[in-house]
């Protein structure tokens, strides 16, 4: 296909479109004009006390019903968003991927917890420390010796000299 034939094409196209939308914006005019001539009445000023109370009444309970209607469309666009959002959900489960919800932080003791699974029927009595084993620790001889030093200075004091080392060298021999 040749440019020019494109171009041409194209503005025809384009020229279609313009129309239909002049066409559009015309016929929604006409059916704004047509809502307010049925919903909207020219207003007539009353010139009486009489009439103008009537007229504040009027458009009060007209307030009214549009509050009712209001609050009907608001209810149900509520109802809707709920119903989509479970619709999601089990979207979601249907397809394997499942986002954990955030869990809260729950204090509760072992006990609770088994009483909680199990039910009230099973009492179950978790005291961990009753079930070790009782182990008897063993104090070895050197340890007691090491632990006996008694005071320091005397120590230092047997030690130094040549006499210390003498003793030193005789009890290792």
């Amino acid at each position: 296909m040749s440019s020019s034939r494109k171009h041409q094409l194209k503005s025809l196209m384009l020229s279609i479109a313009k129309d239909l939308l002049e066409e559009e914006d015309r016929e929604r005019e006409e059916e704004r004009s047509r809502y307010m001539a049925e919903n909207c009445p020219p207003p007539s000023m009353p010139r009486s006390m009489q009439e103008l109370q009537e007229l504040c009444r009027e458009i009060n309970r007209k307030i009214d019903v549009i509050d009712e209607e209001r609050y009907d469309l608001e209810m149900k666009v509520n109802k809707s968003n709920k119903e989509i959002d479970d619709l999601k959900i089990k979207v979601q489960d249907l397809m394997g991927k499942f986002k954990k919800p955030v869990l809260r932080k729950v204090r509760m003791s072992a006990d609770a917890m088994l009483k909680a699974l199990l039910g009230s029927k099973h009492t179950v009595n978790l005291d961990l420390r009753a079930n070790l084993k009782q182990v008897k620790k063993e104090v070895k001889e050197e340890d007691k010796e090491l632990r006996d030093v008694g005071d320091w200075r005397k120590n230092i004091e047997d030690k130094s000299g040549m006499d210390g080392r003498k003793k030193m060298f005789e009890a290792e021999a």
